[in-house]
């Protein structure tokens, strides 16, 4: 196990397009990892999209960690004070939440998680899924990208002729960007070319 002894939580927002694929490396890194805990946030909770169902999305987290995802803010409350991981992924995320983190938002379980959990100093590791990367979202990535103890998973421009602002995280490099992070550095390069 390349995680051995090591709790991640994996906090997963609305990028819905992106989580149909990512699937598969959530499984991958339950099985290089000590624990993996689930943070939903409300649209990833409560939405059915064209990409598939809530409940669909429950099932398949809830069979890949054994447990039922965390869901509100006061489940999410208790990451910080009981210290219940190692790391804490946001993958996919999106710039809503990008924007909220940069704010200092907490209004859903995935921001509070976040809080929660840097309240300890300890590494957060975003995966960055948003048509406005390279627009509105661009100061808040630039702010986020200077900020103690957190980490990008490497993102590239996934479509620059058709969605100029758009950009993704290389969704294989998951675990290799939480073992840096783990080490406090920064996968490189950060900004990938595809």
């Amino acid at each position: 196990m390349r995680l051995e002894n090591i709790k991640v939580g994996i906090a997963i927002t609305g990028s819905f397009c992106t989580l149909r694929d990512f699937i598969v490396h959530i499984k991958k890194l339950s099985e290089e990892c000590a624990e993996l805990t689930a943070i939903f946030s409300e649209a990833v909770n409560n939405y059915d999209t064209r990409f598939g169902s809530a409940w669909e999305r429950k099932e398949i987290i809830e069979g890949i960690t054994g447990q039922k995802p965390i869901t509100t803010i006061t489940e999410a409350e208790p990451i910080g004070p009981k210290q219940l991981f190692d790391v804490l992924t946001v993958a996919p995320c999106t710039g809503n939440t990008l924007a909220k983190l940069a704010a200092g938002i907490t209004d859903n379980a995935v921001t509070m998680a976040v809080k929660a959990h840097l309240r300890n100093s300890k590494p957060v590791v975003i995966g960055l899924s948003t048509n406005d990367g390279l627009g509105a979202n661009a100061k808040n990535l630039g702010q986020l990208l200077n900020t103690k103890n957190i980490y990008f998973i490497p993102f590239y421009q996934d479509d620059p002729v058709n969605k100029k602002k758009s950009i993704t995280f290389r969704q294989e490099l998951l675990i290799d960007a939480i073992e840096m992070a783990l080490e406090d550095k920064q996968l490189q390069p950060v900004l990938w070319r595809e």
